[in-house]
């Protein structure tokens, strides 16, 4: 009870109060705030999907023979193709790539089978549709795994003796290879990041819009008060959210929770203060709300691209690395991932916690201050 007291006479109590009479009237917006984690989970979860399985493939087989459909069988089995039928010619072939009836072409010479038997190399090819990067890379790498474990099922039965080398890949933290466990963990980073930013900009700029952000400036209550009032609500959106996308994760897409909690709960604290102060500081720049949703889109688009969140950051070119770590998400996303997926502590992740602590204060404060000088 004393807690509360001193919450309620502080100074900024009266405009958390108000906040929340507001939030409370605006049904639509709370319910935006509220509904929106659940769709885009379920949508985000299902459409992005890194591991690319089942491409379409067509096939030439110019050697018709016992070897060269043990060959295709070994591709199907790979799980990275689908037969959707056979050609007649290479002509045939170039038609079903450029029509978009298959994404990959297996060509199997007429000597196949007869190098096969003489104990000669032999040779098959893999044509792929290379416009989509990500595809072609799978049906490589499906094609290459084909071609080994095939070519170790003829050395063994010619031969009767082990494959030299046995090379046996453990993958941790997610050994089913499945993109929602990837996927699923940065929703929650980019919802916070929509709703900090686009929702606190978009309403301190409609107060001003409205003539009654004049209004409050003038009360005794002073500008940082009035500042940390108006937050505070959203804080509490931006946790509900997160133990939203948390629970329909676990449910839904069974995404692990190795690591502690209250933990993340704790550090997420600097990357929601972080976030709000940029939603502050576009709200200081933006003269109407239209403004507002287009820096706010402005800066979201990078969160998205740069941060880790589908692609890798090692990927990426120096630049666009260097950019990445100007973005809360990009630190967050490191967070989020080290303790639901790895189950790490704080003495791991220390360094992002410390970059997000360092973003929060000066956002907050340049924020605050650039809001002081708009306002007069």
């Amino acid at each position: 009870m004393n807690f509360i007291t001193r919450i309620r006479e502080a100074r900024f109590w009266p405009m958390l109060w108000k906040e929340f009479i507001q939030m409370r009237r605006d049904r639509l917006t709370l319910l935006m705030m509220t509904g929106l984690p659940a769709i885009q989970l379920v949508l985000f979860g299902y459409a992005i999907q890194t591991d690319v399985r089942h491409l379409k493939t067509v096939v030439l087989d110019e050697s018709r023979t016992a070897e060269s459909r043990a060959l295709v069988a070994v591709m199907i089995n790979t799980g990275s193709f689908d037969l959707v039928g056979a050609v007649a010619d290479r002509s045939a072939l170039r038609d079903a790539i450029e029509s978009g009836m298959a994404n990959a072409a297996l060509v199997i010479p007429p000597d196949y089978q007869r190098n096969i038997k003489r104990g000669r190399t032999a040779e098959a090819q893999i044509i792929v549709d290379a416009a989509d990067p990500q595809s072609s890379s799978s049906a490589i790498s499906g094609a290459q795994l084909a071609a080994l474990a095939r070519g170790a099922t003829i050395v063994a039965e010619r031969y009767r003796a082990p494959p030299p080398i046995d090379m046996r890949v453990r993958p941790w933290y997610n050994p089913e290879q499945r993109s929602a466990v990837f996927i699923v963990p940065g929703v929650i980073g980019i919802l916070l990041t929509i709703t900090m930013i686009l929702i606190t900009s978009t309403a301190i700029v409609r107060e001003r819009e409205r003539g009654t952000l004049e209004q409050l400036i003038v009360t005794p209550i002073g500008k940082p008060s009035l500042m940390l009032g108006k937050l505070v609500p959203f804080v509490l959106v931006g946790y509900v959210q997160m133990t939203v996308v948390m629970a329909l994760g676990k449910l839904i897409f069974r995404i692990p929770t190795v690591g502690s909690i209250p933990l993340l709960y704790l550090l997420t604290v600097p990357f929601i203060v972080a976030s709000l102060g940029v939603g502050l500081l576009i709200s200081t720049i933006a003269r109407n709300q239209v403004q507002a949703m287009q820096f706010s889109f402005f800066f979201m688009l990078p969160n998205i691209l740069l941060s880790g969140y589908v692609f890798p950051r090692v990927a990426m070119p120096l630049p666009a690395q260097w950019i990445g770590l100007l973005l809360p998400l990009t630190f967050y996303l490191n967070i989020l991932r080290g303790i639901l997926l790895k189950g790490i502590g704080i003495g791991q992740l220390w360094r992002p916690t410390l970059a997000l602590t360092v973003f929060a204060v000066v956002l907050f404060v340049v924020s605050v201050r650039r809001f002081s000088k708009t306002i007069e």
